[in-house]
């Protein structure tokens, strides 16, 4: 979800290629943004990849199973891409009809990425919220159903 919806509820044009950038980032690393165990310096999947990619580390970045079947190249413009896409500010953020130009051009073509957006995991908001307060914040029970089709 692009920053200015979660924060404002605002849309833009620039907001499905936040989404699209995500997809990017969980295609080449292989990971789910859902299910991404973050390291001591890195808190998302969004903020590895920006690190990987800052501290000229991309390859490690590459699901081992992509390296053995595309270009590497290839993977790394995906990579570079992606990141492009979920720039914070909407302003920095390729339109879609750009990120298909970028598709087609050379890796050494591209711009290069701003540092993407990062959110506070659960718990810190919950440690925030419970300052506020000066209370303990509340955990809401919820029930979940998983639905299947016959």
């Amino acid at each position: 979800m692009p920053p200015e919806y979660a924060v404002r509820g605002l849309f833009s044009v620039k907001s499905d290629a936040f989404s699209f950038g995500v997809i990017l980032l969980e295609i080449v690393s292989g990971k789910r943004i859902s299910n991404f165990f973050p390291t001591d310096d890195s808190q998302t999947l969004l903020e590895y990849a920006w690190r990987i990619w800052h501290d000229d580390r991309s390859r490690e970045f590459i699901d081992p199973l992509l390296k053995d079947s595309c270009p590497t190249t290839e993977v790394l413009k995906c990579l570079l891409i992606g990141l492009l896409c979920v720039q914070e500010d909407p302003k920095y953020r390729p339109t879609m009809s750009s990120v298909a130009i970028m598709l087609k051009k050379r890796l050494d073509a591209l711009p290069q990425p701003r540092q993407p957006a990062f959110f506070l995991g659960r718990s810190n908001v919950q440690a925030e919220i419970s300052s506020v307060n000066n209370e303990a914040a509340s955990v809401n029970t919820v029930t979940l159903d998983s639905f299947s089709a016959r």
